[in-house]
């Protein structure tokens, strides 16, 4: 039987950075759009492009 220690460790207090950019989100939604095709994979990046897009704030 494998066990593992706990994880513990300092975390800083600083505010974390997002993973992306909001920039870089609007491109990941732009380059998933254009991958969209009649494939499962191209409706799969489709549907995550419109799923992406409705989690970022509108374009001002």
């Amino acid at each position: 039987m494998n066990t593992f220690s706990p994880v513990s460790g300092d975390y800083p207090d600083a505010p974390r950075l997002p993973l992306i950019t909001l920039a870089e989100a609007r491109q990941a939604v732009e380059l998933l759009t254009h991958f969209g095709d009649d494939t499962d994979e191209g409706r799969a990046a489709f549907q995550l492009a419109g799923d992406i897009a409705l989690r970022l704030p509108a374009a001002e």
